[in-house]
């Protein structure tokens, strides 16, 4: 853990400021309720980064950034915090150095760590607001939980594609989480931005919003969305409101789970990278259904492959012969999984298997052994019909 100082606000503070303390409702009140606030931001990725941008610019006292993950070129596009020169670098450590230059009237906590239940509530009790900048279920849970323990207002944010979500949870009395979203999706079932994509501003703006949901509950200015799933279509440039209902019994934790980890229900039978190689090897028959994005298959797959999007993934409209054996297989294991639990439950007596650790276990194993590139559309056939 590390810790970035500040200095005490200077005599430029009212200028510094000015902009903002001009607004109606706001002044230097409001100014000065930001400048004794903590908000601890969860993440320091494409939501995380825009948060702390401006929580920082607009003077916030303290601001606490927990995130485990360095910095990688594919963060570029759209964490514009980050440059060429830090790539394997930690993102709390570098996010931290560089606000500090934007303003020294904050200090910053780093938390060079992912947040878990064994340091969740040590950390977030510390804060007067947590902001969810997390990509995972099990992240998002935790923090609910751990909000509603300890009383914190949480401010939540999503993209998906070209959609973005943003609210405010646990706070006076108002929904949870867990009152728009009791449980978790079976892990895969929805994609990450490293599967489904994520355009390079679309996470900049739900995260500014996130900012402002913030500060709203800093200062006590303006409304805020608790009670409200605030949705932006940004394809189609729309937006809209919905009202959510808040459940008094998701209220009532007093401990955390645990585990936060979604839970997979495995009623098929996993297969290992080495058996499907020795497979290769022996030239058994089989057939392998690649159910990563269509982008993912195109820059490769393992030869004789047929790519079938999860996303569009449908039981129905496959034709097995019960005496071959069917392999799903995707990224890391979690889509394949789900797909192969679909066709089990679609084809009771067929024999099929889902790959442990999908492509990139591969490629630790065995290189580029097996693996083809090629432009191929979703259905399209490699390696024989289905």
């Amino acid at each position: 853990m590390e810790t970035f100082s500040h200095t005490e606000p200077t005599s430029s503070f009212n200028n510094r400021y000015s902009r903002q303390m001009q607004l109606a409702n706001f002044g230097e009140a409001a100014q000065q309720k930001l400048s004794k606030a903590s908000v601890l931001v969860v993440g320091a990725g494409g939501l995380g980064v825009p948060v702390l941008q401006y929580l920082t610019g607009m003077g916030v006292g303290k601001i606490g950034i927990i995130d485990h993950d360095v910095i990688s070129s594919t963060n570029l596009h759209r964490q514009v915090l980050y440059n060429e020169s830090e790539v394997g670098q930690s993102k709390a450590a570098v996010a931290a150095a560089k606000l500090q230059g934007l303003n020294r009237d904050v200090s910053f906590q780093v938390y060079n760590e992912a947040i878990i239940p064994q340091n969740a509530l040590p950390i977030i009790q510390k804060y007067d607001v947590v902001i969810d900048a997390t990509d995972n279920f099990s992240a998002r849970y935790l923090l609910n939980d751990a909000c509603v323990i300890l009383n914190k207002p949480l401010v939540y944010g999503a993209v998906q594609q070209y959609e973005g979500h943003v609210s405010v949870f646990n706070y006076r009395g108002g929904p949870t989480y867990r009152c728009l979203y009791p449980t978790a999706p079976v892990a895969g079932e929805i994609p990450d931005c490293n599967t489904a994509g994520v355009l390079g501003v679309v996470p900049g703006i739900v995260g500014c919003q996130q900012a402002l949901q913030a500060i709203k509950v800093i200062t006590g200015v303006g409304q805020t969305l608790s009670g409200y799933l605030q949705i932006f279509d940004f394809l189609q440039d729309e937006q809209y409101k919905i009202k959510l209902k808040a459940k008094p019994a998701n209220r009532q934790l007093t401990t955390l789970q645990p585990s936060y980890e979604a839970v997979v229900c495995n009623t098929v039978a996993p297969l290992s990278v080495e058996e499907l190689y020795d497979w290769y090897e022996a030239g058994k028959i089989f057939k392998l259904i690649d159910v990563r994005e269509a982008n993912e298959f195109a820059d490769e797959h393992l030869k004789g492959a047929v790519s079938m999007p999860l996303m569009q993934f449908k039981p129905a409209d496959i034709t097995l012969q019960t005496d071959i054996p069917v392999v799903t297989f995707c990224q890391k294991g979690a889509r394949s999984n789900k797909a192969a639990q679909m066709l089990q439950a679609y084809y009771p007596t067929a024999t099929i298997y889902s790959v442990i650790g999908g492509m990139e276990y591969w490629q630790d194993e065995f290189d580029d052994e097996y693996i083809v590139t090629s432009e191929v559309l979703p259905g399209e056939k490699l390696g024989g019909t289905l």
